[in-house]
């Protein structure tokens, strides 16, 4: 319950505490930046990291001047780029123990299921589409690598996901960050953008059971 309350309160002041790294940290807080973007892509057992909220928090700290963001976006966009490859390999050689073994549950078959159920949906765009999504955006390249699709075309549908998730909304926090009312605001600006992000995650899954009635 310690840990859930602390994780609320990073995601709800981004601002507060990417302030707070970069006044501490310097330069460091791009590699905190670059780890976090890594491991929510990248570990399959951590789907809970912040990410859109996360990116347009940094593009916003960017437009206030306490980050470069000539220097943010190609780092953010390596780490994605590395993190859904890492992920495709975890899935590729260890997915399918990982996901009949019992004794491993940080991996719930719920998430597995409607990774699927998307896939099957958008095929090969799914990759470009879970950007977007959370939790999908994690399992995403890990069922890939399980046998869904092959590395080159999953590899090219990386870059180009990468590249839309975060400039989109990197830029967006950088060019709209520093309006009066988002920074005055800003608290309510993420929940919206996480509450926006649910949305898909929520319509895929009415989507689903409605399937399943039928």
């Amino acid at each position: 319950m310690e840990f859930l309350t602390s994780f609320i309160e990073i995601v709800l002041h981004l601002d507060v505490y990417l302030d707070t790294l970069v006044s501490q940290y310097g330069v460091l807080t791009y590699g905190i930046l670059f780890a976090i973007i890594f491991a929510e892509t990248g570990l399959v057992a951590l789907p809970f990291l912040p990410g859109d909220s996360l990116l347009f928090a940094a593009g916003a700290i960017a437009a206030f001047g306490s980050l470069d963001i000539r220097l943010l976006i190609p780092l953010l966009l390596i780490a994605a780029i590395l993190g859904d490859a890492v992920n495709y390999w975890i899935g590729h050689f260890f997915g399918k123990q990982l996901v009949v073994n019992e004794k491993f549950t940080l991996i719930k078959q719920e998430h597995i299921e409607r990774t699927q159920l998307f896939y099957a949906k958008h095929g090969g765009k799914t990759i470009i589409l879970a950007r977007f999504i959370p939790i999908i955006r994690t399992f995403a390249p890990f069922i890939a690598g399980i046998g869904v699709m092959e590395y080159k075309r999953f590899f090219f549908y990386n870059v180009v996901g990468a590249l839309l998730w975060i400039l989109l909304l990197t830029l967006a926090g950088y060019f709209f960050g520093n309006l009066p009312f988002v920074r005055n605001n800003f608290h309510y600006v993420v929940l919206a953008i996480i509450g926006l992000s649910l949305v898909p995650v929520v319509f895929e899954f009415l989507q689903s059971k409605k399937a399943v009635r039928n």
